[in-house]
């Protein structure tokens, strides 16, 4: 299998049980994740050499996530200890029209603090055929939007591929600083997780007035202001409560776009990582010279099945992700 490395940051996160208010919380339930680290696992879940680039508190908590990783079989040579603190984020979990909120508390987090590039790019690099980043890592602080733009660059020159997932987050900047970062990453990726919101408010597309279907108008689009860019993807989603939502999956390369069938999502245990596994879904279909139909089926299917447990992780094998795809039920696998 390919072998992988994932930059990020992993953080903590403290979760109320569903139909509990922050405000009413007694106790939560401990996960760790976060964008870069879920991909790393769920890409080790399907058997891929797979390595996590990331800095942890030199404490309890920091060798709790060495464990969390090394559980699910990510390498973690490139996970570096020192720092104060472990990020940490608090979720209110919704149901029905009640939506899920999110807390951060990861300001000034062993990886938020970093202050210059700690990691040696030949180590990191070495046997490496695909690196995968997400928005999230560059929003943390103007350092660690240069260390990342430095990343990219490098893999390029090592003829590595470069996965970015856009994944704004309205709650660490706004569209403008958003923007102007990742237009400057773009140039130098490969596969990009991206969407209408995103052509729209992030990279300067406008709306579609044209009569095109949308995904392919949006793609096209993209694909034309950052040529180098060979395969976009995406979920739409269509959300009818916090528990119940409808997801397809949409992959587009060399101007045809692929769609995967609509999936129902109902009742959804835990949303979060869905993205991050559609994500996984795709890089290992990309990786082992899948079918682009079968790659977006896969993602989406895989994507669905994560909803329907709890925590960051998606632990569903090959076999279970194909079984939903060609099944299609929830009748009992005798």
């Amino acid at each position: 299998m390919s072998s992988i490395v994932t930059f990020g940051e992993i953080m903590l996160r403290l979760s109320t049980s569903t139909g509990t208010h922050f405000g009413n919380a007694v106790s939560f339930q401990a996960h760790y994740g976060g964008a870069e680290a879920n991909v790393a696992v769920n890409l080790a879940n399907f058997d891929h050499d797979v390595a996590f680039a990331s800095k942890v508190p030199d404490n309890a908590l920091g060798f709790a996530v060495k464990r969390h990783l090394q559980k699910y079989g990510v390498k973690t040579k490139e996970l570096l200890f020192g720092g104060n603190r472990l990020g940490t984020y608090y979720l209110d979990s919704g149901v029905g029209e009640r939506s899920s909120a999110v807390i951060y508390d990861r300001a000034n987090s062993s990886f938020a603090s970093v202050q210059k590039m700690e990691w040696d790019f030949e180590q990191l690099f070495e046997n490496v055929n695909i690196l995968h980043v997400s928005g999230i890592t560059p929003s943390l602080s103007e350092k660690l939007a240069e260390i990342t733009m430095n990343m990219v660059k490098e893999a390029k020159k090592r003829d590595i591929k470069v996965s970015f997932d856009i994944n704004f987050r309205s709650k660490l900047w706004n569209h403008e600083q958003a923007s102007k970062v990742i237009s400057n990453i773009l140039p130098y990726v490969d596969y990009c997780s991206a969407g209408k919101m995103d052509a729209i408010y992030l990279l300067g597309i406008p709306e579609n007035l044209s009569g095109q279907n949308d995904t392919d108008y949006y793609y096209q689009k993209m694909h034309e202001k950052f040529s180098n860019i060979q395969v976009f993807y995406s979920t739409n989603r269509e959300v009818h409560s916090a528990t119940s939502n409808t997801l397809q999956g949409t992959l587009w390369k060399d101007g045809k776009t692929y769609l995967s069938k609509v999936h129902k999502l109902e009742p959804i245990i835990d949303r979060v990582g869905g993205g991050d596994s559609f994500s996984a879904g795709i890089l290992h279909g990309l990786l082992t010279g899948a079918d682009l139909n079968y790659t977006v089926s896969f993602a989406n299917a895989y994507s669905s099945l994560k909803h329907t447990i709890y925590g960051d992780c998606n632990p569903f094998t090959v076999k279970e992700v194909e079984n939903l795809m060609e099944n299609g039920s929830a009748k009992i696998n005798r």
